[in-house]
C-alpha cells in the first residue's frame, strides 16, 4: 500500500473511532440535560396522565427534568410526526397511540410518518381497555346474547362511536365480522353526545373507555357485559372478556414510549429498563389502575412487533368492512 494511502486509511480508522468513542461517552451519560415526552394530544383525556406518570418516574430515576409537550390535531398524528423527525439522540420521546401508529395508517391516509421505519419503539406501557356497554332496556345479559339479539333482530340495535373509523367503531365492526350479527352504526362528532344518548336509550350500545362509563356503572344506567382486552383486566375483574365468547376479539387501545429512528440502542434500552421498573412497582401500577389503565410492559422489539401485527389486522378490518377515513 502507497505510503500516502496507508496515511489516509489510518486516519479514516481514528476517525471512526473517535467517533464511536465519543458516542459511546454521551450513551454513558444518557441522561445530561432535560428530556421531553411529546403528547399527541391535548391535556385530559388519557394520554396525558399516562405521559405524566411515566416522565415523573424517569425523571426521579434520571435525576433530570422530564417535560410533556402536548402537541395535538390532525387526530394525533401532528406529535407523531414530531416525534418521528426530532433528533435521535434520546432527548426527545413521544408518547406513541395505537391510533397514530396503527389505525391512522391502517386507513391508507397519507401521513408524514412511516410507523415502522421512523421510529425506534422503546416500551409498551398502557393499555387502555374498551368496555362493551350496553342500555339496561336491552334484553341481553352478556355478550352471547346480545349477538344473538341482533343476529334475531338485524339492524336492530343501534351501535354508537365517537366517529367513523375510531377504535370505538372499529371494534364494532369486528365484533359484526367475527360473528355475522348487523348492528347499525350511529357516529358523532365525540363521545360526550353519545354517552347522553346510551343513557337515555336513544342507542343501545357503545365500545367506551373504563373512565367514561364508570360513574354510569355505579348509578346503574347502563350495563357492561364484556371488555375487548384480550383478557380480564385488574380494574374491573368481574367483567368477562369479549373474548371469552369470541377467541381472540380484541378491541384494546395502547400507549408506548417511542424515539426517532436511529436513537442508539444503548439509551433505547436504558428507558426501557426504567419503564419496566415502574409497571412493576405497586404504587405506579395501582396509579394507572384508577384513571384506567392496564399497566403493560414490553421489549422494544416487541413493541415494534405489535405495531406490525396490529397495522396488519386493522387494515383487514378497514378493508373489508369498507370503511372510508372522515
Amino acid at each position: 500500500m502507497p505510503a500516502h494511502w496507508k496515511s489516509r486509511f489510518v486516519s479514516a480508522v481514528l476517525a471512526l473511532v473517535g467517533v464511536a468513542a465519543a458516542t459511546h461517552a454521551a450513551e454513558i451519560a444518557y441522561p445530561a440535560r432535560p428530556i421531553r415526552i411529546i403528547v399527541p394530544y391535548p391535556p385530559g383525556g388519557s394520554t396525558d396522565p399516562t405521559a405524566r406518570a411515566f416522565g415523573a418516574w424517569l425523571s426521579e430515576k434520571f435525576g433530570v427534568p422530564v417535560v410533556i409537550d402536548n402537541r395535538p390535531g390532525a387526530g394525533s398524528t401532528i406529535g407523531h410526526a414530531l416525534g418521528a423527525k426530532a433528533t435521535p439522540d434520546g432527548y426527545t420521546l413521544l408518547l406513541g397511540t395505537s391510533g397514530g401508529l396503527v389505525v391512522s395508517p391502517a386507513f391508507g391516509t397519507k401521513l408524514p410518518y412511516d410507523s415502522v421505519k421512523n421510529f425506534a419503539p422503546v416500551g409498551l406501557g398502557v393499555y387502555v381497555p374498551f368496555l362493551l356497554v350496553i342500555h339496561p332496556s336491552v334484553a341481553a345479559k352478556n355478550v352471547k346474547e346480545l349477538i344473538d339479539l341482533a343476529k334475531a333482530q338485524p339492524a336492530k340495535i343501534n351501535f354508537g362511536s365517537p366517529g367513523t373509523g375510531t377504535p370505538n367503531h372499529l371494534g364494532m365492526e369486528l365484533l359484526e365480522a367475527m360473528t355475522g350479527a348487523e348492528f347499525t352504526h350511529v357516529p358523532y362528532k365525540g363521545g360526550g353526545a353519545a354517552t347522553v344518548d346510551l343513557v337515555a336509550g336513544r342507542i343501545q350500545a357503545i365500545f367506551g373507555s373504563i373512565p367514561q362509563w364508570q360513574p354510569h356503572l355505579a348509578a346503574g344506567r347502563v350495563r357492561a357485559i364484556g371488555i375487548g382486552h384480550p383478557t380480564r383486566v385488574r380494574s374491573m375483574p368481574d367483567v368477562p372478556a369479549v373474548a371469552e365468547t369470541l377467541p381472540g376479539f380484541n378491541n384494546t387501545t395502547w400507549y408506548g414510549l417511542l424515539a426517532p429512528a436511529g436513537t442508539p440502542a444503548p439509551i433505547v434500552d436504558k428507558i426501557n429498563a426504567e419503564m419496566k421498573r415502574a409497571v412493576a412497582n405497586a404504587d405506579f401500577s395501582k396509579h394507572l389502575e384508577s384513571i384506567g389503565m392496564e399497566p403493560a410492559s414490553s421489549t422494544p422489539k416487541e413493541l415494534g412487533d405489535m405495531i406490525r401485527t396490529e397495522l396488519a389486522r386493522w387494515t383487514k378490518v378497514i378493508r373489508d368492512a369498507g370503511i372510508q377515513a372522515n
